[in-house]
């Protein structure tokens, strides 16, 4: 079943991350920010002669975005149109690659809930959120119908699957079934569920449940980022971006990664796993293990 593993690239194409990570027979490699475009060059050459596929997370090239997440839902009329237009040319310039898909963080701005305290979740500008009491459901609403609808066309028109990925959701997620909805009205759409995401915001927010979001969305996921995280008492992080393994206990402060998987697994047997981990945090010998896990897990 490795042939539904991905590797990521990020911010080049590193020879020796490669050459470790990555195994005869995987699906591909997701690219994101690359600083050069030899690494894309050097992507699209190693896709042609081993013929693994190519996934994009938003943005493919470094500088082309203020940040690195499309605001494509922002208040701001003029922020908005632009995110529109950066897509559409990266679009473009992704088109020789063939990519399989294009991934975009979803919603962006993320929507936060005033009752939680987000001191521990990371941003990188402030641009990337709004407070739910400054954000109405009907202008999310009428954000999101647009996007599905100009997403879905691009896709025909680029020949691409449009993923988003489950940025920190709020209430008009999941309480509501209106993006549901949308990706039933458009299938060409699909989404990315973020393991360690996904399990910061079940200890930060009381009114989530990560399980409860992975039972209503796997069946529309084209792709899971898996990576496990390790939280203390207080929901600091102690250790990120670590591979899964299971001797990871979930009474340590881990992510519940093998209830996760079985969840995702029992609803959609056909998505697809990139590993979006360090494995310079494990020995060789780990890294097998994580594989042989997961595969083990998705068979």
């Amino acid at each position: 079943m490795m042939n539904k593993f991905l590797i990521g690239q990020y911010g080049a194409f590193d020879e020796e991350k490669y050459r470790r990570d990555y195994r005869e027979g995987f699906y591909g490699i997701e690219a994101c920010l690359l600083q050069d475009e030899r690494d894309v060059a050097r992507l699209a050459e190693e896709s042609r002669k081993t013929g693994f596929r190519i996934g994009i997370h938003f943005p493919l090239r470094a500088g082309i975005y203020p940040i690195r997440d499309a605001l494509f839902l922002s208040t701001d009329d003029t922020v908005r149109s632009h995110a529109y237009e950066v897509i559409e040319q990266e679009l473009a310039f992704a088109a020789p690659l063939s990519p399989s898909y294009m991934l975009f963080h979803y919603p962006k701005p993320v929507i936060l809930d005033d009752r939680v305290d987000w001191r521990h979740w990371r941003f990188a500008d402030r641009t990337e959120y709004e407070f739910e009491s400054a954000y109405s459901q009907s202008d999310f609403k009428e954000r999101s119908d647009a996007l599905f609808a100009w997403l879905s066309d691009k896709a025909e028109q680029y020949r691409f699957t449009p993923v988003l990925e489950f940025d920190a959701l709020n209430r008009y997620v999941y309480e509501d079934d209106d993006l549901l909805r949308l990706l039933k009205k458009y299938p060409r759409m699909k989404v990315c569920l973020d393991t360690a995401r996904l399990y910061l915001q079940d200890r930060l927010d009381p009114n989530f449940d990560a399980r409860a979001i992975l039972r209503q969305y796997s069946e529309f996921a084209e792709l899971v980022h898996l990576s496990n995280v390790r939280l203390a008492a207080d929901n600091t992080t102690l250790q990120s971006r670590h591979p899964v393994l299971p001797r990871l206990d979930p009474q340590e402060g881990w992510a519940p990664i093998e209830d996760y998987l079985r969840i995702i697994h029992e609803r959609n047997p056909d998505v697809r796993i990139l590993f979006e981990h360090r494995s310079d945090l494990v020995s060789d010998e780990e890294l097998a293990e994580c594989y042989r896990w997961v595969e083990q897990l998705t068979m």
